[in-house]
């Protein structure tokens, strides 16, 4: 994978940043859950294409449906982010459930259970 430059880095931060705010502010689809954030952003280093991280604090439901709502908000959201970054184009959001932190917090309860279990072995010793 290539390093990101600086550059790369900052518009990354940026639109992570007004894409987060146009999320929770601007887009009004009720399919879309409140506990809605943007984890993380890509930015291809063209400016054509950027890939948006977005985590549901819900159920499976809750998280199609929400997709699904941004998935029909690209072009709001592309539009509004046009006006609010002053970029040479403006790249085209792709939305992608990201499943990191569920993933960890069931990884962090797994090591939990097992700890809990080495615990009672060794009390009976």
């Amino acid at each position: 994978m290539r390093k990101n430059s600086i550059k790369n880095t900052r518009i990354n931060g940026e639109v992570l940043r007004e894409l987060s705010m146009i999320i929770r502010q601007e887009i009004k689809d009720p399919r879309i859950h409140m506990m809605t954030s943007v984890t993380g952003v890509e930015v291809a280093p063209d400016l054509k294409t950027c890939k948006a991280f977005i985590s549901v604090l819900g159920n499976e439901q809750e998280k199609r449906d929400t997709l699904e709502g941004l998935k029909n908000a690209e072009g709001y959201a592309r539009r509004m982010l046009a006006k609010r970054l002053n970029l040479r184009n403006t790249p085209e959001i792709r939305f992608i459930l990201d499943q990191s932190i569920e993933y960890g917090v069931s990884m962090s309860k797994l090591i939990d259970q097992v700890q809990g279990v080495g615990k009672d072995e060794d009390d009976d010793d």
